[in-house]
């Protein structure tokens, strides 16, 4: 068994409007140490599959088919033993 981490984050060419809230309401707060925020989304995946190897190909057809939208979003995938 392996759990696939996936992180979906909008290309850096897309506008982040909550992201940029969110940065406003921190710099509203004092933060001003805070120059930039984008907002992403992290999946989790138990997956029951023969090797690490096979784990990595059906998060991946996960995220192309359903978890992330590849003309906005990038994603990135961890994977490990659990």
């Amino acid at each position: 068994m392996y759990k696939a981490t996936v992180n979906v984050t909008l290309r850096k060419s897309i506008l982040d409007p909550q992201g940029k809230a969110t940065h406003n309401a921190l710099q509203n707060l004092g933060l001003s140490e805070v120059n930039e925020v984008r907002i992403g989304k992290l999946i989790e995946l138990d997956i029951d599959a023969e090797d690490k190897e096979k784990a990595h190909e059906i998060a991946e057809t996960a995220c192309t088919k359903l978890l992330a939208n590849e003309v906005m979003e990038d994603f990135e995938i961890t994977i490990n033993e659990n």
